[in-house]
C-alpha cells in the first residue's frame, strides 16, 4: 500500500490529538509526502503530531484555525490555498460536543458553534479543496461522523448528533457529485473511542456500560479509526463511494 501514497499531500483537520493525530501519523507511515496538521487550541499536541509525522518520514505543516466560526473556516481555506497546492487527500475530522446541554438550556450561540464546527466546516473545506483535486485528476475525501448520527445522541448531545447526521448526508451527496470527476468521498462513524473526547464529555460509569454492551468487549482506539481511514484513502477501496463505515465493535449494527 505504501507506494501508492508516495508524493501525495494530505490535510487532516483536528489533528492535535485523538483520531486526527493518529490519522496524520498513519498517513505519514503509509508514504504520504506532506501532511497539513490543522489544530485550534492544543498547540503542544499539534507539535507532537508534527514530530511523529516527521519521524515517520513525511513533511508536516501546522495550521491554526478556529473552525467553530466562519472566519476560522475561511482562515484555514486561505492557508490551504497559499501553502498547500496540490492536495490529494482531505480528512474532515475536526469536531466536538463543545459542551453538553439539554434542549431547554441550549443557547443559540452554542447551537451555531456546534453546527459550524461539525458540519459547516466539512462543506466549505471540501468546496475549497476540490478544485485542487480536479487539477490533480482526482483525490480522496474522508469525513468523520459519529454513531450519534444514527442514535440521536445522548442527553445534552442532540445538536452534535444532528450535525454529524448532516455530515453523513453530505458524504452521500458529495460522492454522487464528485465520483464522475475522479474524487471519492466516504466517511467513518466512530462509536465510543477511548480518547480525550470521552475524557472530556463522558465518565467511567458511562464508558463501562458501553463496554458491557459491545460484542467486541472493549472501546475503540484512535488507531482503529485511523486504519479504517487509511483503507478508504487507498486503492483497496477504489469502488467504494458515499459509504459510512460504522466502527463500534458491534455496539450498533446496521
Amino acid at each position: 500500500m505504501s507506494n501508492e501514497f508516495v508524493n501525495k499531500k494530505a490535510c487532516v483537520t483536528g489533528a492535535s490529538r485523538g483520531i486526527g493525530a493518529a490519522t496524520a501519523v498513519a498517513l505519514a507511515r503509509s508514504g504520504v509526502q506532506q501532511v497539513v496538521i490543522h489544530y485550534h487550541s492544543h498547540r503542544k499536541g499539534a507539535e507532537q503530531t508534527l514530530a511523529a509525522v516527521r519521524e515517520a518520514g513525511a513533511d508536516g505543516v501546522l495550521v491554526c484555525a478556529d473552525l467553530t466560526t466562519s472566519c476560522g473556516i475561511h482562515c484555514l481555506i486561505q492557508e490551504l490555498d497559499k501553502n498547500c497546492q496540490g492536495l490529494d487527500i482531505l480528512i474532515n475530522n475536526a469536531g466536538a460536543l463543545i459542551q453538553r446541554a439539554p434542549l431547554l438550556d441550549y443557547p443559540e450561540e452554542l447551537f451555531d458553534r456546534v453546527m459550524t464546527l461539525n458540519a459547516k466546516s466539512v462543506w466549505f473545506l471540501t468546496k475549497a479543496v476540490v478544485p485542487h483535486m480536479l487539477r490533480n485528476s482526482g483525490g480522496v475525501i474522508v469525513n468523520v461522523t459519529s454513531i450519534a448520527a444514527r442514535t440521536g445522541g445522548s442527553i445534552g448531545a442532540v445538536v452534535y448528533a444532528a450535525a454529524k447526521a448532516a455530515v453523513s448526508a453530505m458524504t452521500k451527496g458529495m460522492a454522487r457529485e464528485l465520483a464522475p470527476k475522479g474524487i471519492r468521498v466516504n466517511a467513518i462513524s466512530p462509536g465510543t473511542v477511548d480518547n480525550h473526547f470521552h475524557e472530556a464529555f463522558s465518565n467511567r460509569k458511562m464508558l463501562d456500560s458501553v463496554v458491557a454492551a459491545t460484542p467486541a468487549g472493549r472501546l475503540g482506539t484512535d488507531e482503529d479509526m485511523a486504519d479504517a481511514i487509511i483503507f478508504l484513502c487507498s486503492q483497496a477501496s477504489r469502488y467504494i463511494h458515499g459509504q459510512t463505515i460504522e466502527l463500534n465493535g458491534g455496539f450498533y449494527m446496521v
